[in-house]
């Protein structure tokens, strides 16, 4: 029989495990976030002669920086900007990955060890260094393939500039996120049980028919998942944008919101404007993940009900 102070040790155990991330998510976690909706609500007031030479201290603000965001038109334009550019990538992006597992996932498939590794690849080259290989294909001067339009005699358009400067961004996102998504839903396709699609032969479906109604609605689950981290990383673009500016002129300093943030932060010297537009973008990326997951439950839900 064991004594209370062994049974003691053993019911601390599991704390004590916790302790180490415990420790990480409060220091680089939940500390961060509380300093930053301290200085959210937070201003520097100048005092003195003139605003170059006059005493500066920090006062107490309230929701004024709040207000000032909600009212700044490079901050909505910048969210209407991340919208466009959201709408190209995540259809496209989500059906590359789920055209590309249902063929991995196919009997007649050749070569699918390779064929899942050259299409997983591109989303271990961080995002930086794509976007420096995409930017460099994208200008005229460099990029080959002007040098092969112009050898065909077709138009060679200015992918950096207006309109088509929203797919070369979008193109530089699928093509580094397609990989990732494919495998989370291919996972999902190779743990449906064989005999799933055996009874489905047996009654005459075809492969098309088994895709489409057996195999995407059984994968459903990943496809929210993929669809939630996919809507995160729209709204949080960064380094593509970033990185493409000194290429073009057509990419401000506060294209995303993001940018913009980063551009008050440390551009403009402005930390309390930039801490409450921050604070606002996490929060609207929290409402519109958790209304999507409460969307998705409610309709499942629904569908159990029935």
């Amino acid at each position: 029989m064991k004594s209370p102070a062994h049974r003691g040790r053993a019911g601390r155990a599991p704390y004590l495990f916790l302790v180490p991330a415990t420790a990480l998510f409060v220091l680089f976690f939940a500390l961060p976030i509380g300093y930053a909706l301290w200085l959210s609500l937070r201003k520097v007031r100048v005092s003195g002669l003139g605003l170059g030479s006059g005493a500066r201290e920090e006062v107490w603000a309230g929701l004024e920086n709040y207000t000032g965001a909600l009212s700044d038109s490079e901050l909505l334009h910048g969210a209407l900007r991340v919208l466009g550019y959201g709408c190209i990538v995540v259809p496209v992006m989500l059906g590359l990955a789920l055209l590309f597992a249902l063929m991995l996932d196919s009997e007649s498939v050749r070569l699918a060890p390779f064929t899942r590794l050259a299409i997983f690849l591109p989303y271990a080259i961080p995002g930086v260094v794509a976007a420096l290989l995409w930017g460099f294909l994208y200008l005229p001067d460099v990029s080959p393939l002007y040098y092969v339009l112009d050898a065909l005699g077709l138009p060679q358009p200015d992918l950096l500039d207006g309109g088509p400067l929203y797919l070369a961004l979008a193109n530089i996102a699928v093509w580094g996120g397609t990989g990732f998504n494919m495998i989370v839903i291919y996972t999902a396709l190779r743990a449906v049980p064989a005999e799933v699609y055996e009874a489905a032969k047996l009654d005459g479906a075809s492969p098309l028919q088994i895709a489409l109604r057996i195999k995407i609605p059984m994968v459903a689950p990943s496809l929210v998942l993929t669809f939630f981290f996919s809507v995160i990383a729209t709204l949080q673009v960064f380094s593509e944008p970033t990185t493409l500016k000194p290429l073009t002129n057509s990419v401000s300093t506060t294209w995303s919101p993001l940018m913009k943030v980063y551009q008050d932060a440390f551009g403009n010297g402005d930390i309390h404007a930039a801490a409450a537009q921050a604070t606002l973008i996490a929060l609207a990326t929290l409402v519109l993940s958790f209304g999507f997951l409460r969307a998705v439950n409610r309709r499942d839900r629904q569908e159990t009900a029935r």
